[in-house]
């Protein structure tokens, strides 16, 4: 009796430590389940006058339209390339305040709580414990970027 006692206990701690990894596995895109998932698919012309920002380091500028996510996606130029962040901020769920913004050239702000973000990073500075959603940003040459999901 006490054999099948020991067995059973074991198959139960086994049975809860494969169910506590393959919770820990599961797919998060950083942000929190309320984040409204769009497709996004931009082409971006730098040449034009409004996106010419983007033609120097730390250059940025926002992006709206009908595949430019829920609220739009912040550009930024780095100096290894682009990265574009979706304007929900990523911590809370979508309020009227918590669309994201740029702040003196250097740094993302949710004005619903205060939450910062270093620009050219995304890595969170105050308040949030996650970086912005992210895009993937393609430079197609001749100063066209396509930026996708």
């Amino acid at each position: 009796m006490k054999q099948f006692i020991k067995i059973i206990l074991n198959k139960v701690v086994i049975l809860t430590l494969l169910f506590t990894i393959l919770q820990s596995c599961s797919s998060d895109d950083g942000t929190v389940s309320c984040v409204p998932l769009t497709t996004v698919n931009v082409v971006v012309n730098t040449s034009l006058p409004l996106y010419s920002n983007l033609n120097n380091s730390g250059g940025w500028a926002y992006i709206s339209g009908a595949q430019a996510g829920t609220r739009g996606i912040i550009v930024v130029r780095t100096a290894s390339g682009y990265k574009a962040y979706d304007r929900n901020a990523p911590h809370i769920c979508p309020t009227e305040n918590s669309i994201l913004v740029v702040e003196n050239d250097i740094k993302i702000l949710c004005k619903e709580d205060g939450a910062e973000w270093i620009l050219l990073t995304g890595q969170p500075i105050k308040i949030a414990n996650r970086a912005p959603r992210t895009y993937q940003v393609f430079n197609n040459g001749n100063g066209i970027l396509t930026i996708t999901n």
